[in-house]
């Protein structure tokens, strides 16, 4: 018997939900962990159903699909297909970073062939892990379109931004903005590649870098790396809940629960004073 891929979809339309659950049961291969109306709603399912492939709709109200994949922890990331009627940069963005996605309305065809495509990924090793920073890469292609529409023909795209450095605050560049980010109010950090997403109060900010970049920049007091593409600030931490095989889920807000792998078992044990 083959093994079907598990997924979990989400859309803010419920007739476009039922839709996407019509066609997806049709397909063998694909079993139903759940369905979502909101990104709150993803981002809680992906940490409890730990499904293989997410359908994810990109525009959606609050937590857009694309806030969604920036809080993620990427060890526990899923693969994702987006559902989307986006402006045609945007799918260049996409295509251009290998990232997959099916237009709406949504038809069986594509479905089907985007469910082969995340088979055929899944039997590469650390295709999971893969997924997040070519997500990143896109959206900052296509933050980069955005800002050239919006210019309309101005020429102030060398003009430099001042370089700042200071010894408590995290410096990130969002297309012609500087953020100034205080370390205390940061909860946790991921790594993707070349990018880290830095989430603070429900937001994330992105910062191409590494994560042995960023570490050396924070207070080691008070963040610790509690998996191999996360770091967390302890100061954050509402409770610990112990997991299987070593493991621990940290809790640090009504949405934010980061697994710990058994590897860094030993910061959360000395965090308890156990």
């Amino acid at each position: 018997m083959t093994q079907r891929i598990r997924t979990l979809i989400v859309d803010d339309e419920p007739l476009a939900l039922r839709l996407m659950r019509a066609i997806l049961e049709k397909i063998p291969e694909v079993e139903i962990v759940g369905e979502c109306k909101n990104g709150r709603e993803a981002l809680k399912g992906v940490t409890e159903l730990s499904p293989d492939l997410l359908f994810l709709d990109i525009q959606m109200p609050g937590i857009s699909g694309l806030e969604v994949i920036k809080r993620i922890q990427g060890d526990v990331m899923p693969l994702v297909v987006f559902s989307t009627a986006y402006e045609q940069y945007a799918l260049d963005a996409f295509d251009s970073n290998a990232v997959d996605y099916i237009l709406k309305p949504i038809d069986s065809e594509r479905a089907k062939r985007a469910v082969t495509r995340a088979i055929a990924r899944l039997q590469i090793k650390e295709s999971k892990y893969q997924t997040k920073p070519a997500v990143l890469g896109a959206i900052e292609q296509i933050a980069y379109a955005e800002q050239n529409l919006q210019m309309n023909n101005r020429r102030d795209d060398h003009h430099a931004a001042p370089e700042l450095n200071t010894t408590s605050r995290i410096v990130v560049k969002d297309r012609d903005e500087i953020h100034l980010l205080d370390q205390k109010e940061i909860e946790w950090i991921d790594a993707a590649g070349d990018y880290m997403c830095l989430h603070i109060g429900g937001e994330t900010h992105v910062k191409r870098t590494t994560l042995k970049e960023l570490l050396a920049e924070l207070d080691e007091s008070k963040f610790k790396r509690v998996h191999r593409s996360t770091i967390v600030n302890l100061n954050f931490v509402k409770k610990v809940i112990p997991h299987s095989k070593g493991e621990f889920y940290l809790i640090l807000g009504e949405h934010d629960k980061i697994k710990v792998s058994r590897n860094y078992k030993d910061v959360v044990k000395e965090f308890l004073g156990t």
